[in-house]
């Protein structure tokens, strides 16, 4: 049975992808969980101009974060957290977290895909963190604290 994926699935495919998948593996999982619908003429052209969009404001989010990474370049980023008395923190910062802390740090939203860390952040002191979109490319220091 042919479908067009509505998500992401590992395994299976990406968003508005055309797939031909055995049919009770559509009719009980992919369908009922909103993850596919039945490929019909109608539906895919309705999924050609909804790929359209989104590919429109992918290159639209691209072009900007490409521009404020400008901005971002040399910027200093502060995280505390709790540390032992070697300076170890007990909890790494995670790719994720230091996305969301340039974000609420700067105004300018950059994606947790962006950020390039080898390794989570364990200890106090400076970092230098890259962030690359694209072929564009900016370093931040993220200064980790000791929380009191």
């Amino acid at each position: 049975m042919k479908v067009i994926l509505l998500k992401d699935l590992p395994n299976v495919g990406q968003r508005f992808e055309v797939k031909d998948v055995a049919d009770g593996f559509a009719l009980n999982f992919l369908i009922p969980q909103k993850n596919a619908e039945v490929a019909t003429p109608a539906s895919l052209k309705k999924v050609s101009i909804q790929k359209a969009a989104a590919d429109a404001e992918r290159k639209i989010q691209a072009d900007l974060l490409a521009k404020n990474l400008k901005d971002l370049n040399g910027k200093t980023i502060t995280l505390t957290g709790k540390v032992n008395d070697k300076g170890h923190l007990f909890k790494g910062f995670h790719k994720e977290e230091v996305a969301a802390a340039i974000t609420e740090q700067t105004k300018l939203t950059v994606p947790a895909h962006a950020v390039n860390l080898e390794k989570p952040i364990k200890e106090i002191g400076d970092h230098k963190v890259e962030i690359t979109v694209g072929d564009k490319k900016a370093t931040v220091t993220v200064t980790v604290n000791k929380a009191e």
